[in-house]
């Protein structure tokens, strides 16, 4: 469960494109200088909200994508989340109409949708390895992720798969905790079951962050190490979301005075499945005839 003390002062090398043994599905290395909006939607939630609140602040320099929390940018959504700021990108959008309750990721009781929005499904897969390789942020009141929401057209299908998530205020030059696992919300069939590893790894470097999604288990790995298996699995297609979140209650007295903006660093994020080898195939036909 040790990740290498090798990498704890430098970035942990990327992995190869081809994984051996499996496909490329999705894949984004942000070489472009634009979003690929045919991948990804630059809003957090909108439903609850509205996409001038909800709006990702971000930039790409050719090389990477960069999640900004700005000076001057306003809660994603004063009416149910207090403060909190957020740059999120998501693969998908549903909800109902305005004034309904149905839209993806109910994060608390009472919410009704503020904004309609269309239904996208940009990349909504179900199973499969998932991996992102990034710089997470060592600021407190700061948090970075990469998750994964059930699409939710039907309100059950709302488990989360949290492939990362960690905090600054629990990273140093030598540890960083790092949280994972799964979460229900309205899916009666998951339990919660959530996790936080202090690793001995500077997060501030990339270090890459994977979960492997079966119909029976979901496998969690810190760079390229299995951490633990967690032996339940949502059974619908889920969603990426990828963000920074500002947590006011979190941000030290003296943060107004800090440079901006606080940046969240990704490198890429790819999924890809398990090739059938040419053996399985056949015992699987002739099992079937």
């Amino acid at each position: 469960m040790m990740a290498s003390n090798a990498y704890k002062e430098l970035d942990f090398p990327a992995n190869p494109i081809d994984k051996p043994g499996y496909r490329l599905e999705f894949g984004d290395t942000f070489q472009d200088t634009t979003l690929d909006t045919n991948k990804w939607l630059p809003f957090y939630l909108p439903q609850w909200s509205n996409k001038n609140l909800a709006a990702a602040r971000y930039s790409l320099p050719g090389h990477c994508l960069r999640l900004h929390i700005e000076a001057d940018q306003p809660p994603w959504c004063p009416d149910y989340d207090g403060a909190i700021r957020v740059s999120s990108l998501q693969t998908g959008c549903f909800s109902g109409p305005v004034g309904s309750a149905i839209g993806q990721h109910k994060f608390k009781p009472g919410l009704v949708v503020a904004e309609a929005q269309p239904t996208l499904k940009h990349y909504t897969p179900q199973y499969g390895y998932f991996e992102t390789r990034l710089k997470a942020v060592p600021i407190p009141g700061y948090m970075v992720a990469l998750w994964m929401i059930g699409f939710e057209e039907r309100p059950e299908q709302s488990a989360e798969i949290c492939i990362c998530e960690i905090f600054g205020d629990q990273m140093t030059a030598e540890t960083s905790q790092i949280g994972y696992g799964l979460h229900p919300f309205n899916d009666p069939a998951i339990s919660d079951e959530f996790y936080q590893d202090t690793m001995p790894i500077n997060a501030t470097h990339y270090h890459i962050y994977a979960a492997e999604w079966t119909p029976t288990h979901v496998d969690f790995f810190v760079d390229n190490i299995k951490m633990r298996t967690i032996r339940q699995a949502p059974d619908y297609p889920m969603q990426f979301m990828l963000g920074i979140y500002e947590i006011p209650d979190q941000l030290p007295s003296d943060s107004s005075e800090t440079f901006w903006p606080k940046t969240f660093e990704i490198d890429y994020v790819r999924k890809c499945f398990k090739r059938v080898s040419l053996i399985a195939k056949t015992r699987k036909l002739t099992l079937c005839q």
